[in-house]
């Protein structure tokens, strides 16, 4: 499966829910995987912070490739000066790069380092590379990086930790986001991370991202999967998807 086809397959199967692993129980984390899996979740999310971008210190390459599994893996680094980071991102399995606009003057040569890279999981299938943008960067900043971008999330939260309550401006940005690829005809996905939880996950669905993010919506309790199952079918009944 080349990149493309991987991009028609996640675009053909939207609203898809990404299971946020930083919300997840490690000391069960095979048994919580395999039980969002069964729900049908396709990608895992992992956001890896350094203490200094982020305020928060969360985990690293390491633990995006202990994780065995044959889901999709989402990597977002939200780290200072990500350049010296990607190499070992890719080569620990990440499926999906998202490098934060803000870390770094030079994100277009981000991107351009994840585009001569090949995916350590399947050389076929090709690395999808893309840019997150907080609440308070202005969609302006991706006018010169279109031509590289495979996703674009934006964060409804400030980033930092997880349980965060959805920041109501983002809806608005995110239409607009939604419009602006849609116009300009490319094929790239449009995610959404940050505070989405039951009870809003049909407003935020209806707005027409490809991918959202979930942690702790789908991490509590002792049944994720049932978590993940009612968020994805809230989710794909908004966008006017049968179940």
């Amino acid at each position: 499966m080349s990149k493309r086809d991987t991009l028609v397959c996640l675009r053909a199967a939207r609203p898809l829910i990404s299971a946020g692993v930083l919300s997840a129980d490690l000391m069960h984390l095979d048994r919580q995987i395999a039980s969002v899996r069964d729900a049908g979740i396709q990608l895992l999310h992992f956001d890896l912070m350094d203490g200094q971008f982020c305020p928060m210190l969360t985990f690293g390459p390491p633990m995006v490739k202990a994780v065995r599994t044959d889901l999709l893996k989402d990597v977002h680094l939200m780290v200072r000066d990500p350049l010296e980071r990607l190499p070992e991102v890719v080569r620990a399995g990440a499926d999906l790069v998202v490098v934060n606009v803000e870390t770094t003057v030079h994100i277009h040569r981000a991107l351009q380092m994840l585009g001569d890279m090949e995916n350590a999981n399947d050389p076929e299938r090709g690395l999808l590379r893309g840019v997150a943008l907080n609440p308070g960067t202005p969609l302006g900043v991706l006018e010169p990086l279109m031509d590289d971008l495979d996703v674009i999330f934006l964060l409804a939260v400030n980033p930092g930790w997880g349980g965060q309550g959805f920041i109501p401006s983002v809806r608005g940005k995110l239409s607009r986001l939604v419009g602006l690829v849609r116009d300009a005809g490319r094929e790239i996905l449009v995610g959404i991370d940050g505070g989405i939880v039951q009870e809003n996950v049909a407003e935020v669905a209806a707005l027409g991202p490809d991918l959202i993010v979930a942690g702790s919506a789908v991490f509590r309790g002792d049944d994720p999967g049932a978590h993940a199952r009612r968020l994805s079918e809230a989710a794909r009944a908004a966008a006017g998807v049968n179940p």
